[in-house]
């Protein structure tokens, strides 16, 4: 199919679903998300993944703007990007409330 053929909304939920489609990245992000600030610290000592393994899930989860990150050595500073993250959870919701609305069952 034509890249055309599919909102733009429908792109960028395909980009957070694919961005949070890792249970690694799924516990960063519940992570930030309970943090009164920025995350300031090494991730890797409270996730049980290498070093370079978390490091290419928070450069997933930075490329779909699910996340910021802000490296000034030695500290690394890692926060939820709010504005997305209130896209993300409307387009999710709305995609959920569709499904649960659909008038015929499947089965």
């Amino acid at each position: 199919m034509s890249k055309e053929y599919f909102t733009q909304e429908q792109e960028q939920l395909a980009r957070f679903a694919k961005a949070i489609g890792h249970p690694v990245r799924v516990a960063i992000l519940q992570m930030l998300a309970k943090q009164t600030c920025c995350y300031h610290g090494d991730m890797s000592e409270l996730l049980p993944i290498a070093k370079s393994t978390l490091s290419q899930h928070l450069n997933e989860l930075k490329a779909a703007g699910l996340i910021h990150g802000t490296i000034t050595l030695p500290t690394v500073k890692y926060c939820i990007n709010q504005k997305n993250w209130e896209l993300a959870k409307s387009l999710f919701d709305a995609l959920l409330v569709e499904v649960v609305n659909s008038e015929e069952p499947c089965c």
